[in-house]
């Protein structure tokens, strides 16, 4: 039976004191990058357990101020995913570098570390693994060719916050500089805003300034009561700082992020459950090595060998139950400005393209009731049933 209302894809859960910390930010003058930026980044740092966090205005800006911090600029190469949002290799890009590409592991969707060694060369300066869904990349590979090569380690743990690798929190290699996103489907949102984590002191200082017009002093040192007027400019810097309104959101939300995370958990544990064994349908793979799932997105496939329909068909048909899906991701490398300025061309990554023709993510977010996730488990089977090929059995 259709719903009655339409349920997103993701909706993010803010609850009644953070809304009146946003307010009590609004009422108290100072709503740019001051004290509640100041907490929110000494928090972020502790739930980490990294040396350096810094706030940013998304994480498009913090993965462009990575690259710059490392110095990274044209005529290098970065080696990344094609499966991932479009700011992953916009970003190497703004840089002045040009993106390299490895494909994805068909069953996690991650970057094949075993392809990582054939696609480094003299130009090459940083590896950029993406923790796709929030599932962990298997790091100890990219790792060692990053050590082997002296190259920078970029994570893009937009997907991935409160994941784990292996016992360690996914982010938190002081020898890395890892970026996370707040959107406002991520596992915690400021509205829009990122952070930038390292334990390297000189990039930390140097994403620091260039976040900041590449001043050495931003507006809270030089308005708040102890502050002083005079700043230098030590760089050409950008304009990346998270504001006290987004902080004020970030700190009430990260101290449920392990509620969220547990939350998103059990409903994908129901997915799991009602889909195992069904025709038309693929669910992702679980890798065997140690790790916890973040559960940022569900991103099953369908089986179109096995159906009657496209992917584009089944979430129109999804739409018409009231419910909402999303697509995640179009491989990069099929989009025309990588192919024409790059030369990417369809056959290059053929996992990633197949990938990229038959998945889909379906709703999740922790305020999701047992209720919603029930529709939402009727209406993919139904629409399956009804579109299996025939005689392929339900």
């Amino acid at each position: 039976m259709k719903r009655k209302d339409f349920l997103p894809f993701a909706r993010p859960c803010i609850d009644e004191t953070t809304i009146e910390d946003v307010c009590e930010s609004l009422r108290s003058g100072w709503i740019t990058t001051g004290p509640k930026s100041i907490r929110f980044e000494n928090a972020f740092r502790d739930r980490i357990g990294i040396p350096y966090a810094l706030a940013v205005n998304s994480a498009t800006a913090g993965l462009h101020l990575a690259h710059l911090a490392l110095g990274i600029g044209p005529g290098d190469e970065v080696i990344t995913t094609p499966m991932t949002f479009v700011a992953t290799l916009n970003t190497i890009v703004f840089a002045g570098a040009r993106p390299v590409l490895v494909d994805i592991d068909p069953g996690t969707f991650n970057m094949d570390p075993a392809k990582l060694e054939s696609a480094v060369t003299p130009r090459t300066k940083a590896i950029v693994p993406v923790h796709f869904a929030g599932l962990p990349v298997d790091m100890d590979e990219v790792e060692a060719v990053a050590e082997r090569h002296g190259l920078a380690v970029i994570e893009d743990c937009a997907h991935a916050l409160g994941a784990s690798y292996k016992g360690r929190t996914v982010g938190s290699d002081p020898r890395h500089v890892s970026v996370f996103s707040f959107h406002p489907t991520k596992n915690i949102t400021t509205g829009e805003g990122g952070m930038v984590c390292t334990g390297l002191e000189e990039v930390a200082e140097r994403i620091s300034i260039l976040r900041q017009h590449g001043m050495s002093k931003g507006a809270w040192s030089r308005y708040a009561v102890t502050g002083t007027p005079h700043y230098d400019v030590a760089l050409p810097g950008l304009k990346y700082n998270m504001l006290d309104i987004q902080a004020a959101i970030g700190l009430g939300q990260l101290g449920q992020l392990e509620a969220f995370n547990a939350r998103r958990a059990t409903i994908v544990g129901r997915y799991r459950k009602a889909f195992s064994g069904v025709e038309g349908i693929i669910l992702p793979a679980t890798p065997t090595y140690e790790h916890t799932h973040a559960w940022h997105i569900f991103t099953p496939m369908l089986q179109l060998d096995r159906l009657d329909i496209s992917r584009d068909d089944f979430m129109a048909l999804m739409k018409a139950e009231n419910i909402g899906t999303a697509y995640h991701y179009q491989a990069v490398h099929l989009f025309e400005f990588y192919r024409k300025t790059f030369g990417f061309r369809p056959g290059d990554f053929p996992h990633a393209e197949k990938v990229s023709e038959r998945i889909l993510s379906l709703p999740l977010f922790p305020s999701m009731t047992d209720s919603d996730v029930e529709d939402v488990i009727e209406a993919v089977k139904g629409i399956l049933g009804k579109h299996l090929k025939k005689g392929v059995k339900a």
